[in-house]
């Protein structure tokens, strides 16, 4: 694929009720790339990303993952290159046990049962969570059952990867775990998240959504910096950029 440069033009989508969910979105993210994705509740941020690994296909304009378009044909093709980390764990977790939840996408990609084995102990070691491996899924905290979805993606070794809210449920040490992961995550990397402070420590590159249409796109400490901007799209500052809640000293 062209260096796995991610292409929307004309991006447009409805839910079955009628309901505008994306409205003419332009975007290119290059080989590489941090890419923050934020906005409030409903701006769009979920149906977009969905669309970059085809869970949903556009209804107008295109989407593209290098040379490929995403279409009901080309999912596995596209798979190979974009893993997606889904908002609820529940949704991605489905197996008796967490390794067989890891090893579902080597599988299924047709690495053999040993590389698949090996991919399962890597990728549960990158998230912490390698004495998880035999507990059922459904047994596991909120926390955990994220670690494990990540670690399902990671095991396929995506060149470009797509999270929803990954700071979701977890606690402070694990949120740092996981901040330390993604720096070392050398591909492409899209994370759409509430949480801004971990935008400003991954992302040089921020994109605001509001009501399915792109308001800014841009450096992120500039973005971040536009408190016009921010609370058009109700969104505030991150926590380290408003200063003291106290005396207000930046």
């Amino acid at each position: 694929m062209s260096h796995h440069i991610v292409e929307l033009k004309g991006l447009g989508f409805c839910y079955p009720d009628g309901t505008p969910a994306l409205c003419g979105i332009d975007l290119t993210i290059h080989h590489g790339e941090s890419v923050g994705l934020v906005g409030a509740n409903g701006a769009g941020k979920s149906t977009l990303l969905q669309h970059l690994c085809g869970s949903h296909v556009p209804q107008t304009g295109h989407v593209r993952v290098g040379d490929v378009p995403v279409l009901r044909g080309t999912l596995r093709e596209v798979r190979r290159t974009v893993g997606l980390v889904f908002q609820d764990p529940d949704d991605q977790l489905f197996m008796p046990t967490v390794a067989e939840d890891v090893a579902f996408g080597p599988l299924n990609i047709g690495l053999p049962p040993e590389e698949a084995a090996a991919r399962v102990d890597q990728a549960l070691a990158q998230v912490d969570a390698l004495h998880l491996k035999h507990r059922p899924p459904h047994r596991l905290s909120g926390g955990e059952k994220r670690a494990v979805a990540i670690a399902t993606v990671l095991a396929c070794s995506p060149d470009i990867l797509v999270m929803d809210e990954p700071s979701a449920n977890l606690d402070p040490r694990s949120r740092r775990l996981l901040i330390g992961l993604l720096r070392g995550f050398q591909h492409t990397k899209i994370l759409a998240t509430h949480d801004l402070d971990m935008v400003l420590d991954l992302c040089e590159r921020t994109v605001v959504l509001h009501k399915g249409r792109i308001m800014a796109d841009g450096p992120t400490a500039r973005i971040f910096a536009d408190k016009e901007l921010l609370a058009a799209c109700a969104l505030e500052p991150p926590l380290r950029m408003q200063g003291c809640p106290v005396c207000g000293a930046a």
